[in-house]
């Protein structure tokens, strides 16, 4: 029986993939590499002292990741800050009250820092509906790594046969599948050049795993 759901943030709860895209691009232009799309794309997921760690070992810098994650965080702030159109992705706020009304445990799984996660959740006045934040920045390991949804289900209480994960990305989709959750792919207007393949489902609109729409998908 379903009794707890775990969201991805990026590209579920909010589309914060153009602000950060401009971030990267603004940090790579700084550092002075040239990062195809191609490259950018298989990127999407990870955490961002991952993706820097990546891009030292890619293109041989010498920035630290750490120096290279300030370098995008800065560009990333001062966006985020002069956005102001900047808003929760259609139909995240109504699904996620949604399954607070019905009872069950919501936990954030993502790969942003805390620092982040922590920002958009005072903005849109979430942190009421969610038993934990979990962010892949304090972990080993980036997704598709399946350690921060094996971490997510521990911190639900309840075992992974009665989760499920809403993720957008190709290397959250097989993190979920790693730890063994059931997991739902958001196939939105924001999500480019992901492979769904692995998802459970894949859906277009939030209104099609509503609470009554999805209760018995694990029985």
């Amino acid at each position: 029986m379903l009794k707890a759901v775990i969201f991805d943030m990026d590209g579920v709860i909010i589309d914060s993939e153009p602000l950060h895209y401009r971030a990267y691009y603004q940090m790579f232009d700084e550092v002075g590499v040239d990062v195809s799309e191609e490259l950018y794309d298989s990127l999407t997921g990870k955490s961002t002292i991952n993706v820097c760690k990546q891009l030292k070992e890619t293109f041989s810098l010498s920035h630290s990741p750490e120096e290279l994650a300030a370098i995008k965080r800065r560009h990333y702030d001062v966006i985020f800050d002069n956005d102001k159109d900047f808003d929760l992705i259609a139909g995240v706020r109504e699904l996620i009250e949604d399954y607070y009304q019905n009872g069950l445990t919501l936990v954030l799984g993502s790969s942003a820092t805390m620092a982040s996660i922590e920002r958009i959740f005072k903005r849109f006045d979430l942190n009421k509906y969610f038993k934990a934040k979990l962010s892949g920045a304090d972990l080993e390991a980036s997704k598709p790594h399946p350690e921060i949804f094996i971490k997510a289900a521990e911190a639900t209480g309840f075992g992974t046969e009665e989760c499920i994960v809403i993720e957008d990305a190709t290397n959250g989709i097989a993190a979920a599948k790693g730890a063994g959750i059931y997991c739902v792919a958001f196939d939105s207007v924001h999500s480019k050049n992901q492979d769904y393949s692995q998802a459970d489902k894949v859906i277009k609109n939030f209104k099609e795993i509503h609470f009554e729409q999805i209760k018995e998908v694990l029985s």
